[in-house]
């Protein structure tokens, strides 16, 4: 391709993308050009077949077209990005001078609802729910939950660390962070009130990572109970009873499957059975039967010996379990919504739609499902 030829095609692109209407076209544009079979990647794969001195005139000239091309494409997409949120700002105005409506209305967010219904669930079964900070040290989010610093299992936890004091000559021995799980709370729990235990720790926290299924910042609500003569069995008996009363359907059946997590030993993976219901998976039923499958809901298992003892307990006197699930999973498998990304947006129009009434307190004579 000579030089009158490369300056021809490159020039017809250019005009091209600068009439792109919208982001369908410029992408059609993009793929002509860049693409796998585009006109620039062809040129891109003579250079292969030139002579050194060929390579050397003609090399910069075609990485040069490609750079005008890859600019011209991102200069659009920022003039129809900013087109479309001016359109969509100068769309959604609200007036304030417009008179309050007779009876405003507010609504809980699905996170509050769900959270509730825990509550109120766990409460049945003497449970009582207990609280902690949301920055924490070292300490009670690792080393006391049986995850030294050296221990593989921190790699698991993608964490915000608190940057170290300036002028430390060396590491602090109790770094801060924002916690990466409810434990913490049970470590201090343990610790405060002895032994026997039995709580819930539902709340915020915090792991590096965002798409459609995670976000920074998300809920959890972890169980725990210490007692004398804990067992597996005792698990799975309070596991099953919650999911029957949080889904509201007898019919939920649970699979354990061995795992590992460094704070409880055994540890088990709790499957949930699921059936498709108009193409849409809805927990309930064997997951073993024709139709049916098993959806990974949480993680648990027996609370580890040493994590006992780190409490200040006896681990030959008390045994424990403990079970962790997401609050903002249970509530999107529950109400039916598919991005957790949505649940922190703080869009009106979602909350409208996805909030519940404040008058539907859950109950577990009235039912603990709101109404949607």
């Amino acid at each position: 391709m000579n030089t009158t030829v490369y300056d021809d095609r490159l020039a017809e692109a250019l005009a091209a993308i600068d009439a792109a209407a919208d982001a369908e076209a410029l992408e059609a544009q993009r793929i002509a050009a860049l693409g796998k079979q585009g006109w620039v990647s062809a040129a891109l794969k003579t250079l292969g077949g030139m002579s050194p001195e060929e390579r050397q005139e003609q090399g910069p000239r075609i990485q040069g077209v490609r750079a005008a091309v890859s600019e011209a494409i991102d200069r659009r997409k920022a003039a129809l990005d900013s087109a479309a949120l001016e359109e969509q700002l100068a769309s959604e105005v609200l007036d304030l001078t417009l008179p309050a409506p007779a009876a405003p209305k507010g609504s809980i967010h699905p996170v509050s609802q769900v959270m509730d219904e825990l509550a109120e669930i766990f409460a049945d079964m003497g449970f009582s729910v207990a609280t902690g900070p949301e920055i924490e040290d070292d300490w009670h989010n690792f080393t006391a939950l049986n995850m030294p610093e050296s221990h593989p299992a921190r790699a698991m936890h993608d964490t915000f660390y608190f940057p170290q004091e300036e002028g430390a000559q060396e590491v602090q021995p109790r770094r801060m962070l924002l916690r990466t799980h409810t434990s913490p709370v049970q470590i201090r729990s343990m610790v405060e009130h002895g032994a026997p235990l039995r709580i819930i720790a539902p709340g915020r926290v915090y792991r590096s990572d965002s798409d459609a299924t995670h976000t920074p910042m998300f809920h959890q609500v972890e169980g725990l109970v210490i007692d004398e003569g804990i067992h597996l069995g005792h698990l799975k008996w309070t596991l099953e009873t919650f999911l029957k009363a949080f889904f509201e359907r007898d019919d939920i059946v649970l699979r354990l499957r061995p795992s590992y997590f460094p704070f409880t030993e055994p540890s088990v993976e709790v499957d949930v059975g699921w059936q498709d219901v108009g193409g849409r998976r809805v927990l309930g039923g064997n997951g073993d039967d024709v139709g049916h499958g098993w959806m990974e809901l949480l993680g648990s298992g027996m609370v580890n010996r040493r994590v006992i003892e780190f409490a200040g307990l006896d681990p030959d006197k008390w045994q424990g379990f403990a079970f962790g699930v997401g609050v903002d999973r249970l509530a999107m498998l529950k109400y039916g919504m598919d991005d957790l990304r949505a649940f922190f947006d703080g869009d009106g129009r979602w909350l409208a739609h996805y909030g519940f009434s404040a008058f539907d307190v859950p109950t577990l004579s009235g039912g603990v499902g709101a109404k949607l």
